[in-house]
């Protein structure tokens, strides 16, 4: 399962940088690879909570075999209909599908009550909300920068002050997510709320600096050189992709890692628990079967995301990714398994409508709508199927 989310979900984190040429396809898939490794181990617990106890009532399941092969069920279910929609470039959600897949063997198992629709009701209106907020935000974002840098006699000039900004704010949402609330924070003795907002706002400002002087040196080479403003969010682009990269893992790693965390006390203990801690190396383990899947089978997706909905530059891009991943990482932070493939192609979307409608290519979002609501009924019903199979076989 982790391999198939790295392989449909790369697309997510950088398939707008490849898209606007800031990175190679070869450069995308090492730099998510890592990126979603370290964002799964740190940040990912919190969204891991919600999926391995808050879809099933596990305390409602008959006995440990039934969970067992319910859990195993759900996950292959997931996991087969992801691959399937990689092989036809689908960016699909992998969430949809993990969350279906415990759907489908929560009710053939115990019942439709045994489904906890209250958290199902919370987490589908996330799927609603974090397309349209990352289009929101991706749109906001593309017009600051229309109306601070293109729209002004000097670009280049207004590039150098507002690009370092922009990524002073990145930074201070990336830090404040590894340091509220997290096993990390513990460890560095940053404990309260208000040291963590201090030291992100510290690096926040330190990066901003960075920034200016990086770029100090850069000359306009015409009074209008939109190329040179490109050329430097060319470079700023490729750390707004990291900042996705890394909230795509903290968010993702749950759909692999979340079955398993479940039934780890039932193997350790005999018991069934959703409180028990969740292991460091079971966190890992989603993360690299994330990162191999990037490496091996990324591409597919990515050229659906990155070029078929609309025409991206760096500065669209840049906006992109900064609308998807800052949706992606507060989500996560609050516990929300969001749809990563939704929240991006909603930003997608809304640079493209930034520039107008006719800049979309309304049929691949078509194409891509029609899958997104297909996944949650086809899981649910794939993961019966082998629910069925296996105890039949094995119970």
């Amino acid at each position: 399962m982790a391999w198939s989310i790295g392989a449909n979900d790369v697309a997510n984190s950088m398939a707008s940088a490849v898209g606007a040429k800031a990175i190679t396809f070869k450069q995308a898939v090492l730099i998510a690879g890592v990126l979603n490794f370290v964002g799964a181990v740190f940040v990912g617990e919190h969204v891991v909570e919600t999926v391995k106890g808050g879809i099933v009532d596990i305390s409602m399941i008959p006995n440990s075999n039934i969970l067992l092969f319910g859990f195993i069920s759900a996950l292959l279910a997931a996991a087969l209909w992801v691959t399937l929609s990689t092989w036809y470039e689908m960016p699909i959600s992998t969430t949809h599908s993990v969350i279906g897949a415990l759907m489908g063997f929560g009710i053939i198992s115990s019942g439709i009550t045994c489904v906890q629709w209250g958290k199902i009701g919370s987490v589908a209106l996330s799927w609603v909300l974090s397309p349209v907020f990352g289009c929101v935000i991706a749109f906001l974002v593309f017009k600051i920068i229309v109306k601070l840098i293109f729209a002004k006699d000097q670009p280049v000039e207004s590039a150098k002050i507002v690009g370092p900004i922009i990524m002073g704010v990145t930074a201070f949402l990336i830090v404040s997510s590894l340091l509220l609330d997290t096993s990390l924070s513990e460890k560095i003795g940053i404990t309260t709320v208000d040291n963590a907002l201090v030291f992100s706002g510290i690096i926040s400002v330190l990066v901003i600096i960075i920034g200016l002087l990086l770029l100090r040196n850069i000359r306009a080479k015409t009074v209008e050189d939109y190329a040179t403003v490109e050329g430097i969010f060319r470079k700023l682009q490729v750390t707004t992709s990291c900042y996705v990269a890394f909230a795509h893992g903290a968010n993702d790693v749950a759909n692999a890692i979340g079955p398993v965390a479940a039934i780890i006390p039932l193997a350790q203990k005999g018991e069934m628990s959703v409180s028990a801690q969740i292991p460091y190396w079971l966190l890992a383990l989603g993360g690299i079967g994330i990162a191999f899947g990037c490496l091996t089978w990324g591409k597919k997706v990515m050229q659906t995301v990155g070029h078929r909905i609309t025409s991206l530059t760096n500065t669209r891009g840049f906006s992109v990714d900064f609308g998807a991943a800052t949706t992606v990482l507060v989500a996560s932070k609050l516990g929300l398994p969001i749809s990563t493939s939704h929240t991006v192609v909603g930003a997608v979307i809304g640079v493209g409508l930034a520039r107008g409608l006719e800049a979309i290519d309304l049929g691949i979002i078509k194409k891509i709508v029609v899958s997104w609501v297909v996944t949650l009924p086809v899981a649910a019903a794939t993961s019966i199927v082998l629910f069925l199979l296996l105890t039949t076989i094995f119970l």
